[in-house]
């Protein structure tokens, strides 16, 4: 096919391996960084996804009732710490009630869970006195140290690092019907550590929105909050692997949806570097077209359309 033709001379060309930030990028590191940016993308807000339900199953957490099943503790509570009921399939979420800030952990188990990934490590969600998730500016700060490692290719990505999550509008997700006005979250960061299959570490930035809605099932849909200049909507910047400087821009929110196993299955963004721009556009098949819920293989796909800085432009396809 086309795709596989281009993907091929693009992975072809001669790979750049100077990392200072001046040096100019080959095609195939933009390759790379577009499938970097992709799968960090994609995996972080994963785990978000995760922290939601994961505060929101828990009523001590979110101060209310009103909490999706399965909610409650099982197994005796050693020194302030419970296991407690979850609905994430690769994980084991524990919370920790014995100082004045709690802290509820998911415990990522290296299950498949049918999906192409398998996640080892945890993400850490710490919840001062006081505060309940649903209330309206509520704020937790959430750490992670996780690893993914992608099943078709066996290339891992570790993310370490703090964000701050807030509940703009205030709510619970778990009360969200058709009629109830968008919850929105927000997601920032300036310490969002990447580590990379070939041991490169970068510090990327975070800004992004989180918008629930429960229309034909609940969907949560990303959008970037970060200005420069001219140029707003972006979500993260910093430097690439190959350590040069990168922006990117969600054109069309990227939409997760639960009844897809949470998994993207629309949106664009455009990634801005030294070498050109990139538009990457997702939910779809193998054959680069748009396609439904849930995919056949669980594996969805997302189009790469890069323009270098020769006016010169390729176009491919690569699961995620």
């Amino acid at each position: 096919m086309l795709a596989t033709t281009l993907a091929g001379v693009l992975f072809a060309c001669k790979k750049s391996s100077d990392n200072n930030s001046t040096a100019p990028m080959s095609d195939a590191d933009a390759a790379t960084q577009s499938d970097d940016q992709t799968r960090v993308s994609n995996e972080s807000n994963a785990a978000f996804d995760d922290v939601t339900t994961a505060m929101t199953e828990q009523a001590t957490v979110t101060g209310s009732s009103e909490v999706s099943a399965p909610s409650g503790r099982f197994g005796v509570a050693t020194m302030g710490v419970d296991t407690v009921k979850s609905s994430i399939c690769d994980a084991v979420v524990t919370i920790d009630t014995s100082s004045a800030t709690r802290t509820l952990t998911i415990n990522y188990t290296g299950k498949g869970c049918g999906f192409n990934r398998k996640r080892t490590g945890t993400v850490t969600v710490s919840i001062p006195a006081g505060i309940h998730w649903r209330d309206k500016g509520a704020q937790v700060t959430v750490t992670f140290n996780l690893t993914i490692t992608r099943v078709t290719d066996s290339k891992s990505i570790k993310l370490t690092g703090s964000h701050l999550y807030t509940n703009v509008t205030g709510g619970n997700i778990a009360s969200l019907t058709p009629s109830s006005q968008p919850i929105i979250h927000t997601v920032t960061s300036d310490n969002m550590v990447i580590t990379f299959d070939n041991g490169t570490q970068r510090t990327w930035h975070v800004a992004r929105q989180r918008t629930y809605t429960n229309l034909n099932g609940f969907a949560v849909a990303l959008s970037g909050i970060h200005t420069d200049g001219a140029t707003s909507g972006i979500s993260e910047w910093g430097t690439n692997r190959f350590g040069n400087n990168f922006t990117s821009v969600i054109n069309q929110p990227l939409t997760v949806q639960a009844g897809c196993g949470w998994q993207l299955t629309s949106g664009q963004f455009t990634l801005i570097n030294a070498a050109g721009s990139t538009s990457i556009t997702f939910g779809l098949d193998a054959s680069g077209n748009a396609t439904g819920c849930p995919v056949a293989g669980s594996t969805y796909y997302f189009k790469l359309a890069y323009t270098n800085n020769q006016n010169k432009t390729y176009t491919f396809i690569l699961p995620y």
